[in-house]
């Protein structure tokens, strides 16, 4: 298995712990600590997307993904 592939293998698999994949866990800090520096406001998606995107390679259309199956959106 190549390193690319195990990557990818990681990314969707959840984690014993919580059931969280890598990238539901980095949307959530990333959410988290952008609502702290908007001292508790509703974070808007495209600066959520714009953050997120600086961690994890997906598409706008993914994120929205998995804020519906994470409950953030409304």
């Amino acid at each position: 298995m190549s390193p690319q592939e195990l990557e990818t293998l990681l990314e969707t698999i959840p984690d014993a712990r919580d059931g969280l994949t890598r990238t539901e866990r980095i949307i959530l800090y990333v959410l988290r600590e952008t609502q702290r520096e908007l001292n508790g406001r509703n974070v808007p998606t495209v600066m959520l997307y714009g953050r997120v995107v600086e961690h994890v390679n997906i598409s706008e259309a993914e994120l929205h993904v998995y804020l519906d199956r994470l409950g953030v959106r409304k």
